[in-house]
């Protein structure tokens, strides 16, 4: 028996068969597509989401986002072709982290300080509620782990580590459980427990706040067409609504790219300076957009008077959000998950329930009992099991169909991207050291 959980195409097990399309997979060179291609594809599966979304009454049902739909449905057919033929496909991963990047600045540049102080006493606990799941997760997480004879520390990469930290906190992590505590395969654990949880987030958050919304008793929106909606007035409550036309020019686009690119520049200048000066501190670069975006936008609309174009930040943020999507979905193998060892399998499915439950009945109860709180649970399933992107689209494939809540999308972001990668660190750094 192996000493260390396998995972198929990732770790080397102590077992030493093979199976025939394990060996073609591993020996067949993977066609590599550039950042063009990665695009076109990227593209293509977003409007091949859509498509089926509005053709199959269960996905409109459920509220699964139009990016999920597209990138699991692109991805088994993926998975056909390397079982079938060996042949896998590698895309321009840089493409997709500069969309991250985009998407987080955005929410940065649509942080008015103004609107920030709505958050309030909300946005303090939904603050607490997810610091308690992070906990429950990991104790959840070390807990089965321990039952099943393995070592503990691999239930934090299948707690909060990977679920609520994603793939960013996975490698890093990852590393540290491998060099200092002697995980083998603790980067390939994590990085297949993150995207576990990246499908499994966007899965189940628009099912739960459905549930939620359906027995209040509220009705879906009437689809009006805003096809000549020329107004130039800009409601700032419209991030919410994906699919809503906006009126921008070519100016508009223009600065507000300009902000993108300088969100993007600080956040890469402060990766490398913080390695420098403070290599312990540990940020990911999309906290640091976020917050330059957030310091940006009040400097210049309160110091400077800037007229901030709201319409072309929403633009440009949700379309890099269903492209990141998009392309973070049809890049994974799912090969890898299927080859996932029983114990790591067990845990990452008991992680899904906990999550169900504790979104339906503490998140939701908690925050208020109303239309806002079943939003806010469906982006507590999106970042506390995969990435705020993925909360974002689970919120806005509800309120696309039963209305905005402004105040889910205030506080989901803020909280999923910027404070709860501190906690779950600290957190994290306390737990390692107890249990390693």
């Amino acid at each position: 028996m192996p000493q260390s959980i396998c995972v198929s195409g990732c770790l080397i097990a102590a077992n030493t068969q093979s199976t025939n399309h394990i060996i073609i997979g591993s020996t067949m060179k993977p066609i590599e597509l550039n950042a063009y291609y990665t695009l076109i594809a990227a593209t293509i599966v977003l409007l091949f989401g859509r498509v089926i979304v509005k053709k199959v009454k269960f996905f409109r049902d459920f509220n699964i986002p139009a990016p999920v739909v597209g990138g699991l449905l692109v991805a088994a057919i993926f998975t056909t072709l390397y079982y079938s033929t060996g042949i896998t496909f590698t895309f321009e991963s840089s493409l997709q982290s500069t969309f991250m990047l985009v998407f987080f600045s955005s929410i940065g540049l649509s942080a008015d300080f103004s609107r920030l102080k709505q958050g309030g006493f909300p946005l303090v606990a939904f603050l607490i509620i997810v610091s308690i799941f992070i906990l429950v997760q990991n104790f959840v997480g070390i807990g089965l782990a321990t039952a099943l004879g393995q070592n503990p520390l691999i239930g934090l990469i299948t707690g909060s580590i990977t679920l609520t930290g994603g793939h960013g906190t996975g490698a890093a992590y990852g590393d540290t459980l491998a060099t200092k505590y002697g995980i083998q395969g603790a980067v390939e654990m994590a990085m297949v427990s993150a995207t576990y949880g990246l499908v499994s987030g966007g899965l189940i958050g628009g099912p739960v706040a459905r549930r939620l919304v359906n027995k209040m008793g509220r009705k879906p929106l009437v689809e009006t067409s805003d096809d000549n909606d020329n107004s130039d007035s800009y409601d700032d409550k419209t991030f919410e609504q994906a699919h809503r036309r906006r009126l921008i020019t070519a100016e508009s686009a223009i600065e507000t790219m300009a902000l993108f690119a300088a969100c993007l520049a600080f956040s890469s200048f402060m990766v490398g300076y913080m390695k420098e000066v403070a290599p312990n501190f540990k940020l990911p670069q999309f906290v640091w957009a976020l917050g330059f975006g957030v310091l940006l936008r009040n400097a210049l609309t309160g110091i400077f008077r800037f007229n901030m174009f709201d319409r072309a930040i929403d633009v440009f943020g949700n379309a890099a959000l269903s492209l990141f999507l998009a392309m973070a979905l049809m890049s994974m193998k799912l090969w890898q998950l299927a080859g996932m060892a029983g114990p790591m399998m067990i845990i990452l499915l008991v992680q899904t329930v906990v999550m169900i439950f504790y979104a339906y009945f503490i998140t939701f109860r908690f925050m208020g009992k109303d239309y806002d709180a079943a939003i806010l649970a469906a982006g507590h399933c999106g970042f506390g099991l995969g990435a705020t992107p993925t909360a974002v689209a689970n919120m806005q494939s509800v309120t696309g169909t039963f209305g905005p809540s402004h105040k889910a999308f205030l506080i989901v972001p803020l909280v999923g991207a910027f404070f709860i990668d501190l906690i779950n660190a600290a957190i994290l750094d306390r737990m390692m050291a107890f249990f390693g």
